[in-house]
């Protein structure tokens, strides 16, 4: 009964320390880094790469922010993006304009970017016909576009396109590319090209790839959480004499044949694969942006995926997936952290304890404000995923695995 206060305890002081340093963070920053009121702003719009160089395979991102009293509206002259694109050649860096009749998907206006926002914008479109080379470029917009003001100032952003190391290469050639090309297969054999079939299908089959390292894995943190009452112990012998204490702790651990790495290594093994079906999911939805992650023989498809899924559609974000995967993520960390034995009555570590319940409680929100930024596909992929580890989890725990 006095461990439950003391837990307690220990959680508002947690809380009451995070809040103390959250605040006082704030106050500094405020305090060296005072906001500019309205009246000390320029007045401007502003034209800035969302990074200094982009990977071949990855349009280029724009952001214009909009300081001006008025809205900025974009002149539409599709196929041509609304910005004059010029690319740097030769030692001089002379700027050479670009143009193009040919766009990969069809170009929709930029929005219209009120006073005191900001937009992101890309060259989706445009990223095989104008970007489609490694380099320099160059962006040019007149701010001419914003109602009432007829300055005609001259915005500009410069960034570079440059081919993707070796070790990128290899993971696109022996990850993404496989995973890609066979979501491309299940899809084509399914009805209506279903993309949420395909996602749910593929997840379980790269699940049952990984059963039985992922089921090494659990069964290794099982063992741990068994042996825990009997490490708590020799801590408490052995708390003076170190040495002593990491001897018995590693006879211990050979005597219950128990490997400490167990539950490690084979997480290590999944993460390039778990890695490369998330970023196919993210990335290649939309087979005529993944031209060069798709096989020969898909290259003239004549469809591409159904996103929709009960309604929403998989390659926008969405507010229902994101409640539904911290449910899922909490009932996975309970599950994983759930007491080995009712029967085991030895006091745990405090903060071990403390860090599991900070786990179970703070990953599934973190999940959560993830899957506010990537679309439903991901989200569907990391709920099916979930949903596959909480039944393997359940089955870790049902075992009565001897230590």
């Amino acid at each position: 009964m006095t461990d439950q206060p003391k837990k307690k305890s220990r959680m508002w002081e947690f809380l009451l320390i995070f809040a103390l340093v959250y605040l006082a963070s704030d106050m500094a920053v405020r305090y060296f880094f005072p906001k500019a009121t309205p009246a000390e702003e320029q007045r401007q719009v502003e034209l800035l790469p969302q990074s200094d160089s982009f990977r071949l395979g990855h349009e280029p991102v724009l952001t214009l922010k909009n300081n001006a009293a008025k809205a900025f509206t974009f002149v539409d002259r599709c196929p041509m993006p609304p910005m004059d694109v010029f690319a740097m050649e030769g030692t001089g860096g002379a700027l050479v304009p670009l143009t193009t009749t040919v766009t990969a998907i069809p170009c929709a206006p930029f929005p219209v970017v009120g006073s005191g926002a900001e937009a992101s914008l890309s060259f989706a479109p445009w990223k095989y016909s104008l970007f489609e080379k490694p380099g320099t470029y160059e962006v040019h917009l007149r701010n001419s576009t914003v109602d009432g003001d007829g300055s005609g100032a001259l915005l500009t952003a410069r960034f570079s396109m440059h081919e993707p190391g070796t070790i990128v290469k290899l993971f696109r050639t022996f990850i993404t590319k496989p995973f890609l090309n066979f979501l491309i297969f299940i899809a084509a054999a399914l009805p209506g090209h279903s993309l949420a079939l395909g996602i749910i299908i593929l997840t379980i089959l790269v699940k049952l790839i990984l059963f039985l390292p992922t089921q090494h894995s659990m069964e290794g943190q099982r063992k741990m959480q068994l042996l825990q009452p009997k490490i708590e112990e020799l801590k408490k012998r052995f708390k003076d004499q170190p040495q002593k204490l990491h001897e018995e702790t590693m006879k211990l651990w050979k005597e219950e044949k128990v490997n400490p790495f167990q539950s490690c290594l084979p997480i290590l093994l999944q993460f390039p694969i778990l890695i490369g079906l998330f970023y196919v999911i993210r990335d290649g939805t939309n087979l005529t942006l993944a031209r060069e992650f798709i096989y020969p023989m898909y290259q003239n498809l004549s469809w591409n995926f159904n996103p929709s899924f009960f309604g929403l559609d998989l390659t926008e974000t969405n507010w229902i997936f994101p409640p539904v995967l911290v449910i899922l993520q909490y009932f996975q960390m309970k599950l994983s952290f759930a007491t080995a034995s009712k029967k085991q009555t030895a006091p745990v570590d405090p903060s071990q304890k403390l860090q599991q319940t900070m786990m179970t409680y703070t990953l599934p929100f973190m999940i959560g404000f993830f899957a506010l930024n990537f679309p439903g596909a991901v989200s569907l992929y990391w709920g099916v995923s979930t949903l596959f580890a909480i039944g393997q989890q359940m089955i870790v725990n049902r075992e009565k695995l001897k230590v």
